[in-house]
């Protein structure tokens, strides 16, 4: 039990850590853009899937080293509350209600293009660099 709480706790310090760098991008990339898109949710799932893929690659091909408290504080905890996939569905929602379907078309499409090429573009970089 006290385990569970431990690692309970590493996942609730990660989301906040996950979910403030969030909020960071979120308010900086519309003041440096000036742009009425989504942009922010954008980057930060595809920068978030990037790292995932990244981390599942360092996870898979060095497991041994890693544990299982490392692994639920950066994957389920960090990256948990950084990436924004229910933020990413509102958005997109929001962008259809106000009639804008091209650019509701557009993130969307380029969400989940984005997003798994960071996947495999990650676990590109750690299979060159480990493998």
């Amino acid at each position: 039990m006290a385990r569970e709480l431990y690692l309970a706790f590493l996942v609730f310090i990660g989301a906040g850590l996950g979910g403030a760098l969030r909020h960071g991008v979120n308010r900086a990339v519309p003041l440096v853009t000036g742009l009425n898109f989504p942009l922010a949710t954008l980057l930060v799932n595809a920068t978030g899937c990037f790292v995932m893929g990244i981390l599942a690659g360092l996870f898979a091909f060095r497991g041994g080293t890693a544990g299982q408290e490392l692994r639920l504080l950066l994957t389920t905890g960090v990256l948990g509350g950084f990436t924004t996939f229910s933020a990413f569905s509102l958005d997109a929602a929001l962008l259809w209600e106000r009639g804008a379907l091209g650019l509701a078309a557009l993130y969307v499409g380029g969400t989940v293009a984005l997003t798994l090429l960071g996947v495999f573009a990650g676990l590109a970089v750690i299979r060159a660099a480990l493998g």
